[in-house]
């Protein structure tokens, strides 16, 4: 039987609304999950590299990124966090409204573990990320706390 601890998740998100969907997803799970939002590009190096007001931020099992994000695009986000030997193992899943091509193989292209079109429908936008949480929870193995490569 799997050991199922809650995972931290970094959500780097500016859709207030589409936040609060990720919350009410997660607060329905099984298992708590610990998520953190952050609300730009620049929020989310600041945080995963700990530095000013997150310097006491816990390192996420795993971000959920969009890519349209203020100051710095999640594209950018992406390409830091993959090139960083520091931070390359955090998984991440690009959740977007994008369904566009171009924007799918170059998210791949940067290494993005995963890539999920939001769904326009409320109930169908709870379904997947409940079902992105339950994926990292239940099949996923990742590294146990404080064991980082």
């Amino acid at each position: 039987m799997t050991d199922l601890r809650p995972i931290d998740v970094l959500l780097v998100e500016d859709d207030q609304g589409d936040i609060l969907l990720t919350k009410e997803a997660f607060d329905h799970n099984k298992v708590r999950n610990r998520l953190n939002v952050v609300n730009d590009g620049e929020q989310a190096m600041a945080y995963l590299r700990r530095e000013g007001e997150y310097r006491d931020a816990i390192r996420p099992d795993l971000i959920l990124l969009d890519l349209n994000l203020p100051r710095m695009s999640g594209r950018e986000v992406l390409r830091e966090v993959k090139d960083d030997p520091a931070l390359r193992t955090i998984p991440v899943v690009i959740l977007t409204t994008s369904e566009a091509e171009e924007d799918i193989l170059h998210s791949y292209r940067l290494y993005a573990n995963a890539y999920v079109s939001k769904p326009v429908d409320f109930e169908q936008f709870i379904r997947v990320v409940r079902q992105i949480d339950n994926f990292f929870v239940t099949v996923v193995k990742l590294p146990t706390s404080g064991q980082r490569l």
